[in-house]
């Protein structure tokens, strides 16, 4: 049997879930999707396994797909794991690519509102699709993003 998706969003958990959504919003032009999230309650405790916990935060329209286009959900947990360092090879969720018109640019405001390069602007030949440029960078919270 196959079941029938359709990608819903992405969830990133913040040490501070304001100053990381206002990043993605002033950055990378996503749009806040009210209401605020505050989460609590047996619910949460059963969905997640994680006793007396609340969840504060938000979800964010990711640019370009519209009002009905798949969010990144920002939360802050009341009850956080420390955070082990990040890397581009490390295993599970990698990057979060976005396409932008100047890349230069788009690394020059992830450093100038708190990220930080990861590595080099490169351009790489596609075959028969012409080339990309992207660079690896670092939101303030360490998660790396992929400007392309």
């Amino acid at each position: 049997m196959t079941v029938r998706a359709r990608y819903a969003h992405t969830n990133i958990v913040a040490a501070d879930w304001r100053r990381l959504a206002a990043f993605y919003v002033d950055v990378l032009g996503c749009e806040p999707v009210p209401p605020e999230r505050h989460l609590s309650g047996e619910w949460l405790e059963r969905a997640t396994g994680l006793a007396e916990t609340r969840i504060d935060g938000v979800h964010l329209r990711l640019p370009g797909f519209g009002k009905n286009g798949p969010t990144l959900e920002v939360f802050q947990y009341s009850t956080a794991a420390p955070r082990p360092a990040s890397a581009p090879n490390l295993p599970g969720l990698g990057h979060l690519a976005f396409a932008v018109d100047d890349v230069a640019a788009a690394l020059d405001d992830v450093i100038a509102a708190g990220g930080s390069a990861v590595g080099e602007i490169v351009t790489l030949p596609v075959a028969g699709a012409g080339s990309v440029t992207f660079v690896y960078a670092r939101d303030p919270e360490g998660n790396i993003l992929e400007p392309q």
